[in-house]
């Protein structure tokens, strides 16, 4: 890896001051160790869980999936498609389309390994410590739920969907805590939605989404809700009935409001996101539960034991399908091009200005032909 050559560009993120936020150069190797692979990033998808991804990003390893160079900086995981553009691997060929986890960059190189027909994993050690599905790489060829035409939605949802299908899983695996209404916050945000759809196909009971003013409109036109409240009204919610709170939004003050309010009839607190990333938890000591991070591979690892990958895959892919497809109605793909467009969007996001109804997918290349 001696010869190098600047191809790209890096984004990076002042990792305590995520609105301070650069382009630099980057080096691909242009002599590759055995197994390195380089990826040319194509697409991306930046969402509000991007922004969770810096928000618990030392609690949970984010910041070390793909390490900036200088001190104090990182690049915040994404996820998108790629092409292998250069590889030192066997069973890796030049021009094998991948899905995974990706930086705001124009390449990756990764150490590729445990290589199959439908994926492979990046095995370098940055990366050593942090759960298998963050380094897994699916292979467009191999993997049964990818079409070509549906790329931008993939990227956008797919993530965001796994994990609401897990926190759906987990409930169900614990008889739901006995709950009767389930109140999901930052009801707008993607991965919000998606624990609604999966919450109102089971049918176990009221799904209450709470929001800010100004998106109760795009949240009672999805359908997945049976109610809409405001972030103010939470004094609305029924302190009668066992309640679920699954938090997507990291708001101190929601949190304690819900928790005081419901008292003993909060039988589960969910931490899932942190869309308002700027608000503090309230550090005092709640009434009910106490809020419980979730973390979406913990779940995956024990149904792959218990229902083995393929019957994992079954029941993901058939709830899949139809989530992707009922996008078609409530999600505009918007596609920007170039570091302009990609900052662009990236303070959008951070400072929780992007529509609800748009999906955002990103390429620091620009646009092509």
């Amino acid at each position: 890896m001696d010869k190098m050559a600047e191809t790209g560009r890096d984004f990076i993120i002042k990792r305590d001051d995520w609105g301070t936020c650069k382009f630099v150069p980057a080096a691909v190797p242009t002599d590759l160790e055995p197994g390195e692979v380089v990826f040319r990033v194509d697409r991306f998808a930046m969402t509000a869980n991007n922004i969770t991804y810096a928000q618990v990003g030392d609690m949970i390893g984010y910041w070390k999936f793909f390490p900036a160079e200088e001190e104090g900086w990182g690049r915040i995981p994404v996820m998108g498609f790629a092409d292998v553009v250069r590889s030192n691997h066997p069973d890796v060929p030049e021009g094998d389309r991948v899905f995974g986890f990706f930086p705001m960059s124009n390449h990756l190189v990764i150490q590729a390994d445990r290589v199959t027909p439908e994926q492979y994993f990046d095995v370098a050690a940055h990366r050593a410590e942090s759960a298998a599905v963050y380094r897994t790489y699916t292979r467009a060829s191999g993997d049964p739920l990818y079409a070509a035409d549906r790329e931008d939605r993939h990227m956008l949802l797919w993530a965001l969907f796994m994990t609401s299908f897990m926190v759906d899983d987990f409930m169900a695996d614990n008889d739901l805590f006995g709950a009767k209404t389930f109140v999901i916050s930052s009801a707008s945000s993607k991965t919000a939605i998606a624990l609604a759809y999966m919450l109102s196909e089971r049918g176990r009971g009221e799904v209450i989404g709470l929001t800010s003013p100004g998106n109760v409109a795009f949240v009672e036109g999805l359908g997945f809700y049976d109610r809409t409240i405001t972030y103010d009204n939470v004094g609305s919610l029924s302190a009668d009935v066992p309640t679920a709170f699954i938090d997507h939004a990291g708001t101190g003050e929601v949190v304690s409001a819900v928790h005081h309010h419901l008292q003993d009839n909060l039988k589960y607190s969910g931490i899932v996101g942190m869309t308002h990333w700027g608000a503090a938890r309230n550090a005092s000591v709640l009434p009910g539960p106490a809020p419980a991070m979730f973390f979406a591979p913990t779940q995956i690892q024990k149904r792959s034991e218990e229902w083995g990958a393929e019957g994992l895959q079954k029941r993901v892919g058939e709830a899949w399908v139809k989530f992707r497809d009922s996008s078609d109605v409530w999600l505009s793909v918007s596609r920007g091009y170039g570091t302009e467009a990609v900052e662009r969007v990236y303070k959008e996001t951070l400072e929780g200005r992007a529509k609800p109804s748009q999906g955002n997918v990103l390429s620091l290349w620009e646009r092509e032909g």
